[in-house]
């Protein structure tokens, strides 16, 4: 007989156990040691088990267990303390508590992601991002940021992935059932799960209902449409991570962005926290977020579309996370038409302003990002150099401005380490080890590794299809003594998950080098429609499966945080080899690094800024080779070169059975790296690049009925009216002193501006100088704001700033003290 229906019941606990359900479904427990251990004192093999999942030891242990163990004083004294705990973790000030003694700090920020990894207990991510959004929730609550975090509940996560007998990746979709999940649901005071509600067309609406993950202090809200209310196309939109068409996805986002604001006020009515004041948008999915604000203040506080707006950006940050135009969310115009035309689902927000958010290059298609650039007055990459790329890529929104003045920041992303540390790593203060202690305890992580390995290949030949009998030579895979590489991540193209394949026989003499023999373990998924992504997996699944070199190569499927563990313990080290400038930040390296493994990448992403020569190896770039298969060829060859001429070489020369040199370099990357990998690092720069200023901002705007909004929205309409006609009509520089220039020396620059009617205080003309090239075009500019005088006229004094060609120009440009940067509106004069 098959079930009707299936749903999660969970234990009952012995009231004296009450405490163990708290600890449970809090999910610090994912990074707190002492809890976890707690658990595992329960039943340390239904611990195993569980797969260290403590709703789910809960679940498996016998009731008579759980008795026997309500009655045992020394268990209670020990839950006692681990609940009493959390307790002071969850109410004691912490890092922003004291920075808010000294300036005024937003009361709760809304941060919004299409997924979240935080535990494999609640499976909600699909990698990087998701991951990234987990451990920023996590360095929040350990800091104290009161962040309130938003994104959807998805019935089948992401999907589980298994190998086909020929190496091709086949994808299963669990059903999860929210209430065997770490979650609980927001209910009003009579105990009535509430719902947020969404139009669609077609007079329907889209109901959702809202599971609350607590993580340490950060409550995290996800919205499920699998509720009776819906019809059955609206119950399946939350039903998998980045799956269905288009139309499918920008319900999703809808949801995520309209029906997640909704849900953030019904959530701060029923509990008491503050609305948020800042509201962070991470990456473009949620974007429609910002569309759902402006219709609050038009048809709650009367507000003209225009003020509106100014108002919602003030409080708005956006991450992208997207270094190439491919990888934004865009959708047909007449898809976002379809939604958003018409007064229901924004009431009195006008669609051809929603487009002209989103509007691109492309006339026919709505552009996520454009739209979250435009929705929020502070933005950012996640990474040095992903910033400057991304002020490239997005430069024509801010046309007449040079690259490095368009108004995008950068936060190079952390890590949260103790959810990434080996326990062993934690406990242990490397600075205090010698070598040779460091080197065992490096050497008990790659063994743990190699078991994992051991089982996880064995567990995916049975899978697909082979006989236990025939398997025993998965118990000798991989060595523990030998030197072992870790490639894990997701696989689209331009991560090059093949490179390492470009000389098959190279390869293998590297794997089976006689003295210095090398051991890869690889893991990946590729998105479900990327045929081109699944045939990468299969040539490497393929080249593993030869038994000739089977022992020192594995690909490991399903790759999700449980197995990642194991590959940042245990490698020694991280391979990372992505198509510059192609590769966001890329976390996974971090993470290694975190546990002692030295990194060997391309130097793009995080690793662009952090490689010092001492922590690793930057594989070379054939930049500017045109043919993307000679440059593969080339960087290939330089890949195995520094694997077969110094990353081998290094590792495999002892001294009493130490790699001393070796070692040096995991000390340094321990001791000077890993504490800026941390994303405690990158909270705290959020906080005080922008959330702090954004919080500010957000606070002018709205004081006194919204004031500044609307005198912001009046000088915008003004600057817009006169901008065409300003004009700069005369310049002169004039050395000071000496006729001959001198570095150094003052030069004075003249100026007449025909202002069209603005104010000077409308106004900031500014005098460049810098290196001019033989275009024409100026290069590492200096500027000085021009004091203004009688009839238009201009000066500024400033000193000469290069030795050689230098040129100057005058330019005018928008000022407002509500603008958070000159360049803001995308408006300059030039002389």
């Amino acid at each position: 007989m098959r079930a009707l229906r299936r749903f999660t019941v969970r234990a009952s606990l012995p009231e004296p156990l009450a405490a163990l359900g708290r600890l449970a479904t809090n999910l610090r427990w994912t990074w707190h040691p002492p809890t976890q251990e707690l658990f595992a004192a329960v039943d340390p093999r239904a611990w195993q088990r569980a797969g260290n999942d403590p709703l789910a030891l809960l679940r498996d242990v016998p009731a008579a267990h759980l008795e026997r163990l309500a009655a045992d004083e020394e268990f209670l004294a020990r839950l006692r303390s681990t609940a009493d705990d959390l307790d002071q973790y969850l109410t004691a000030p912490r890092w922003y508590q004291r920075q808010g003694e000294q300036t005024e700090l937003p009361a709760t920020i809304g941060y919004f992601s299409m997924e979240f990894g935080v535990t494999e207990a609640l499976p909600n991510y699909s990698g990087g991002l998701g991951v990234l959004a987990g451990d920023h929730l996590k360095a929040a609550s350990d800091l104290g940021v009161p962040l309130l975090g938003v994104g959807l509940l998805y019935r089948s996560g992401y999907f589980r992935q298994s190998l086909s007998l020929d190496g091709w990746q086949e994808e299963h979709y669990p059903v999860l059932d929210p209430r065997g999940l770490p979650l609980e649901l927001v209910t009003d005071a009579a105990g009535t799960p509430v719902q947020v509600r969404v139009s669609v067309p077609g007079d329907r609406t889209l109901h959702a209902r809202i599971w609350k993950a607590q993580v340490g202090r950060v409550p995290l809200l996800l919205l499920d449409s699998n509720v009776d209310e819906n019809d059955d196309d609206l119950r399946g939109v939350t039903d998998r991570l980045y799956g269905g068409d288009q139309d499918h996805r920008i319900r999703q986002e809808i949801l995520a962005g309209i029906g997640g604001v909704r849900a953030v006020r019904l959530y701060c009515e029923l509990t008491g926290t503050p609305q948020p004041e800042v509201f962070h948008t991470n990456e473009g999915h949620a974007g429609f977020l910002g569309l759902e604000r402006i219709r609050e203040l038009i048809t709650g506080q009367g507000l003209e579309f225009d003020q509106a707006l100014g108002a919602i950006r003030a409080g708005t940050v956006f991450t992208t996370h997207t270094p190439v135009p491919a990888g934004i969310d865009r959708f047909p115009v007449d898809l976002v038409q379809h939604y958003f035309g018409g007064d229901r689902l924004l009431p009195g927000v006008p669609i051809e302003r929603v487009l002209a958010l989103g509007a691109e290059e492309n006339p026919g298609l709505f552009n996520m990002a454009h739209m979250g650039l435009r929705l929020a007055q502070r933005a950012n990459g996640v990474s040095k150099l992903h910033g400057e790329v991304s002020r490239g890529m997005f430069g024509g929104l801010w046309q007449g401005f040079d690259a490095d003045e368009v108004p995008i920041g950068s936060v190079t992303n952390g890590v949260h380490g103790h959810t990434w540390a080996a326990p062993e790593m934690t406990r242990l203060e490397p600075g205090q080890l010698t070598d040779a202690e460091l080197w065992e305890l490096r050497c008990g992580l790659r063994a743990k590794l190699v078991d994992e390995v051991r089982r996880r290949v064995r567990a995916s030949w049975l899978q697909r299809g082979a006989s236990a009998l025939e398997l025993g030579w998965t118990d000798s895979v991989f060595d523990p003594d030998v030197l072992t590489v870790g490639f894990a991540r997701r696989v689209p193209t331009y991560k090059r998950l093949t490179l390492m394949l470009r000389d098959p026989e190279r390869l293998r003499t590297l794997l089976l080098h006689p003295e210095r023999p090398m051991q890869l373990v690889v893991a990946g998924k590729s998105h479900p429609a990327d045929d081109g992504g699944k045939a990468l997996i299969q040539q490497v699944v393929k080249f593993a499966d030869d038994a000739g070199v089977r022992h020192r190569i594995v690909f490991l499927p399903d790759y999700d945080m449980s197995m990642a563990r194991y590959l940042y313990w245990g490698c020694d080290v991280w391979l990372n080899n992505p198509m510059r400038p192609l590769e966001a930040c890329g976390t996974s390296g971090m993470k290694a690094a975190l546990n002692g493994g030295l990194n060997l990448s391309i130097r793009d992403g995080w690793w662009d800024e952090f490689y010092d020569g001492k922590n690793g190896w930057a594989i070379p770039t054939a930049d500017g080779v045109p043919d993307p298969n000679r440059r593969d060829d080339l960087e290939a060859a330089a890949l195995y070169e520094l694997v077969q001429a110094q990353v081998a070489p290094l590792f495999y020369d002892r001294q009493d059975g130490v790699p001393t040199n070796w070692m040096s370099l995991v000390r340094h990357t321990l001791t000077e790296m890993g504490p800026q990998l941390q994303a405690e690092r990158m909270v705290k720069e959020y906080v005080e690049t922008y959330y702090a200023p954004a919080g500010s901002s957000a606070t002018a705007v709205r004081a006194a009925s919204f004031q500044g909004a609307k005198e912001l929205a009046v000088y915008k309409a003004r600057i817009r009216t006169a901008w065409n006609r300003v004009q700069v009509t005369y310049t002169d520089l004039s050395v000071n002193g000496s006729h001959a220039p001198v570095v150094g020396q003052p030069v004075t620059v003249r100026a007449r501006v025909d202002l069209n009617g603005l104010s000077p205080s409308d106004v900031e003309v500014q005098a460049v100088l810098g290196r001019v090239a033989d275009s024409g075009e100026l290069s590492e500019p200096v500027t000085a704001t021009m004091t203004p005088g009688a009839d238009g006229s201009y000066q500024a004094e400033l000193a000469l700033p290069h030795v050689g060609s230098v040129g100057y120009t005058v330019r005018v440009l928008p000022h407002h003290e509500l603008l958070a940067t000159p360049a803001e509106l995308g408006r300059v004069i030039l002389a």
